[in-house]
């Protein structure tokens, strides 16, 4: 991990030597268009001059070691320019070739080895890239950007870290009253992640919040460390991010991997370390902004004021599903809201305060003051801006005035929201900014900020996830009777059984058991789907006949499992980024299909299993439905640590490993099925 010291001279720099042809000529362009105070040097050997700079012919020609470097040659070339660069004792370089490493091309193995020759190149000096456009510092005015930008200078503002120069490039010609201080690409993250210039980034007092834009994850544990950096700082961060971990699972023949894959370990490591995830760039910027103005939110308790009914009714529509709630008045704000409406409208949150009152300024003020006063953390007045080229929008001034009185007079955080985001002009976001008023343009990107901002502001004390790499030894599938004689040594409870040779044991251990009976085929994955089981076998004739008929063994005879409630998935998978993660869900045949599942991980502990549990589509099984019995919830949890426990000691050999079902009953819960796929020595 590249020290944050290390990066300050690339970040910050008082000095620019741009490398190559056009694109190196285009950074030369965006210093002198920006007034970058400090020297910019175009080294060329092709060129006499760019933008009126003499070139230098060779890096070692430069008159001084520069702070930061744009290389904007190929591939090959980038290599040898890293080294020069380092020599002379150069603060830090972007690169902006591709054609290294970034198609993650497991069989271009000239690629990876190019990018690994680059990184040796460039040994101690900071390396942003390849395939990286570069930096863009609003807050001193340091464009190292081979392209136009949107951008101009601010004195504060947020900071956003990219792997996506396009992304990137098309966030700064936003129109939204976002301040940005910095855009920063990470590139192929050869050698300097996302993390690492997050951490940087944090430490400029300048900067009030970080958004990432990520397609692959660094470094999660140098991730975490930096999520709880920035809560020390109160510098809220939020991430958009793109693609799926695609986990190796070819080979997988569990029902925890196809549940568990994907982007679920990605989203539980978020979750686990309490920083939000948005789904859109405009949710992203809008987060960003109100991070910016208010910060974290203590909680999730919001109101909605609007002069309609149908504004109203949509705000109620979109908080559906949302880790939001909208928060109950006091009977004193009640009755003030009444008296200025002429109790024409019911006071309530949402609340349409109707059209009567629109244009009296004193009258707009006491309705949102007496919101506002309940002490909500985030008060929001929908309020659509009329196009200023062909409409006159006096009123609307007075809604602005009543709003800011009523904000300044509560304390209240106040943002104004729109229906479509075209509704709020740059210059009336810009202007919202300056009165300590987020503008929020549109319902479901407003709320999707709320719901970060409170999330990032509620989150716990988080469990550092511990990720251990796999031992290269070969692996090798356990079946169901050594997985659960495996697991029961850890304490999951199985049922009684006997592994039986010969269609003859089979009715001798139906004997001992006693019906009702379950009769598998071992070494087959889905059984149910081979017709490798029998259920409710009702006596050892009936046993024998199945083993028989099934063709050849070895075969699992067990007592079955009576008086179920609620049939669940366990299960622990191997993440090839997040490591170890446990998954719970529903279970059964159609597990697959109702994909009812959440993802936490390893290690975790009985109060996150607990809330998973309960936060299943299929909980109400749990808990007792229509007069069911309910399930022995504690007994579920019990297994579910139990099942850590054997992945943690195994957590440099497992896998993954499937219980299901677990079925719950209501005095307890049992393994009815188990496959463990581990690593070991070659016989």
């Amino acid at each position: 991990m590249t020290s944050r010291a290390n990066l300050s001279r690339l970040l910050r720099p008082k000095s620019v030597a741009a490398v190559g042809g056009d694109w190196a000529a285009n950074v030369v362009q965006q210093c002198r268009k920006m007034n970058f105070p400090g020297p910019v040097w175009p080294v060329n050997p092709k060129r006499e001059s760019v933008c009126g700079i003499p070139c230098v012919e060779k890096i070692s020609d430069l008159p001084a070691a520069p702070d930061a470097a744009f290389v904007g040659v190929n591939r090959e070339l980038s290599v040898d320019a890293a080294r020069q660069l380092r020599d002379i004792g150069c603060g830090g370089a972007v690169f902006f070739a591709a054609g290294f490493a970034e198609a993650d091309d497991a069989s271009d193995n000239a690629r990876k080895q190019l990018q690994r020759e680059l990184v040796d190149a460039a040994g101690e000096m900071p390396l942003l890239g390849p395939n990286c456009y570069g930096v863009l510092n609003y807050l001193d005015g340091v464009p190292l950007w081979p392209d136009q930008h949107g951008g101009k200078k601010i004195d504060r503002g947020v900071a956003v870290v990219s792997q996506s120069s396009n992304i990137a490039n098309n966030i700064t010609m936003h129109r939204r009253g976002l301040p940005l201080a910095y855009v920063v690409c990470a590139g192929n993250q050869a050698q300097t992640g996302a993390s690492d210039i997050g951490m940087a980034l944090l430490d400029d007092s300048r900067v009030t919040a970080l958004g990432f834009y990520m397609e692959g994850m660094d470094n999660p544990q140098s991730f975490a460390e930096l999520a709880e950096r920035a809560r020390e700082k109160n510098k809220p961060m939020a991430v958009l991010r793109a693609g799926k971990t695609q986990a190796a699972r070819a080979a997988a023949l569990s029902h925890t991997a196809s549940l568990s894959g994907g982007d679920a370990a990605a989203r539980a490591f978020f979750h686990r370390i309490g920083i939000p995830l948005v789904h859109s760039v405009p949710e992203l910027l809008e987060a960003l902004k109100l991070f910016h103005l208010h910060g974290a939110l203590p909680g999730n308790r919001v109101c909605s004021v609007s002069c309609s009914g149908g504004e109203a009714a949509l705000m109620a529509d979109h908080m559906r599903g949302r880790e939001l709630q909208f928060g109950l008045m006091s009977e004193s704000s009640r009755a003030k809201i009444r008296k200025a409406l002429d109790n024409v409208s019911p006071a309530r949150n949402p609340l349409d305060y109707h059209t009567f009152i629109w244009g009296n300024e004193a009258k707009l003020r006491e309705v949102f003051s007496a919101m506002m006063e309940n002490n909500f953390d985030l008060s929001m007045l929908v309020l659509d801006f009329p196009r200023a080229d062909r409409c006159e929008a006096k009123e609307w001034d007075a809604v602005l005035r009543a709003c800011e009185s009523a904000s300044t007079q509560t304390g209240a955080r106040a943002a104004i929201v729109s229906t479509l985001p075209e509704n709020i002009p740059e210059e009336r976001a810009d202007d919202l900014m300056r009165r300590g008023i987020v503008p929020l343009m549109g319902f479901d990107e407003a709320l999707a900020a709320a719901e970060a901002a409170a999330r990032f502001g509620m989150a716990k004390k988080f469990i550092p996830p511990k990720i251990v790499p796999p031992r290269d030894l070969p692996l090798t599938t356990l079946d169901e009777a050594a997985a659960k004689k495996l697991l029961n040594e850890f304490g999951v409870p199985v049922p009684p059984g006997a592994v039986c040779d010969s269609p003859e044991k089979v009715r001798q251990a139906a004997e001992k058991l006693g019906a009702p009976l379950a009769v598998k085929v071992l070494g087959v994955a889905h059984k149910t789907e081979c017709g490798a089981v029998a259920l409710n076998v009702s006596s050892p004739a009936e046993a024998e006949s199945f083993a028989e008929k099934s063709g050849e063994g070895p075969w699992l005879v067990e007592r079955m499992i009576v008086g179920g409630v609620a049939e669940l998935l366990l299960g622990v998978s191997r993440d090839p980024v997040f490591g170890l993660a446990l998954t719970v869900g529903a279970g059964g045949v159609m597990t697959e299909l109702l994909a009812d599942s959440a993802t936490m991980l390893l290690p975790t502990n009985a109060e996150e299993i607990r809330a998973a549990l309960e936060g299943l589509r299929c909980a109400p099984l749990l808990t007792g439905f229509r007069g069911r019995p309910a399930a022995d919830i504690d007994a579920a949890v019990e297994c579910a640590l139990k099942l850590s426990a054997f992945a943690e000691v195994n957590a440099d050999l497992l896998e993954e490993v499937d219980i299901n079902p677990l079925i719950a009953s209501a005095n307890g819960a049992t393994a009815a099925d188990a496959l463990i796929r581990i690593r070991k020595e070659a016989k």
